[in-house]
């Protein structure tokens, strides 16, 4: 028996993985953030299969529902909302099921933030303009930011800014990243990105929380700050210039076809 840990992706049901999906099609028990799955998902699981939504549950109880099926041999799909890696609440899991003696896995998914920067049509990282990309968040009652992490601190690089479960505060984060980007600063709001309801609102960092008050978007918004959002006049990248020389375009030889 097993705990499959599957990134269930931003919220478009076609945009799991196949081993995510294959998985979810192999095991008779299915826990998933029925809050945050997409209910399309679920038609892998296979028929007759026990379906958890866990959302109302405690961690208690979802450990209880992993120990049953481990006692009974059952294979088990847990599904978690984007990628496992952030915000997932997987690290407690784990920790226990080490603890039980129960084997899992993971499986990667689509990340909220990579989809929502495709809403955008954007990259976050442009040449000599921005090279990293801040996934951060501000203090929730669930769980509060380590000592240092602050956005003052992230700002201060001038990185591209992917702020996840902080909608709520906008208008004093904004404060707060204005006198280090600028008020003009490009930003932008992205709600649900890939649901049916998905909206997006673009505007100047001054202009953002009057914009999101207008449209009442929820906890799930991400909200993105730096100056690649609305890159124009920036260098090109050196790896696809026709004399640059690397290792599948020796001497800088220009090919025939893409690569």
């Amino acid at each position: 028996m097993t705990v499959h840990f599957i990134g269930a992706g931003p919220g478009a049901a076609d945009l799991i993985t196949v081993r995510g999906r294959d998985r979810i099609a192999a095991c008779p028990v299915c826990l998933h953030a029925g809050s945050l799955v997409a209910p399309e998902i679920l038609r892998w699981c296979p028929p007759g299969a026990r379906i958890v939504d866990t959302a109302p549950l405690s961690l208690d109880a979802i450990m209880a529902e992993m120990q049953a099926a481990h006692a009974a041999g059952l294979d088990v799909a847990r599904l978690h909302s984007g990628d496992l890696s952030i915000w997932s609440a997987l690290a407690e899991q784990l920790r226990r099921l080490d603890g039980l003696g129960i084997p899992y896995t993971l499986t990667p998914g689509v990340p909220a933030f990579a989809a929502a920067a495709s809403v955008l049509g954007r990259e976050l990282t442009v040449p000599a303009l921005a090279q990293t990309v801040v996934l951060t968040r501000t203090s929730g009652r669930a769980s509060p930011m380590p000592e240092g992490e602050r956005l003052a601190a992230f700002a201060a690089t001038g990185a591209t800014l992917a702020i996840h479960l902080s909608i709520h505060v906008v208008e004093s984060l904004t404060a707060e990243l204005i006198p280090f980007y600028g008020a003009d600063c490009p930003a932008a709001v992205v709600f649900r990105a890939t649901w049916p309801d998905e909206t997006v609102v673009k505007g100047s960092l001054a202009e953002i929380p009057q914009l999101v008050s207008a449209k009442s978007l929820g906890r799930t918004a991400i909200i993105f700050v730096g100056r690649a959002l609305d890159a124009q006049n920036f260098r090109e990248s050196a790896l696809y210039a026709a004399d640059y020389d690397r290792r599948f375009r020796p001497n800088g030889a220009v090919g025939t076809g893409p690569s």
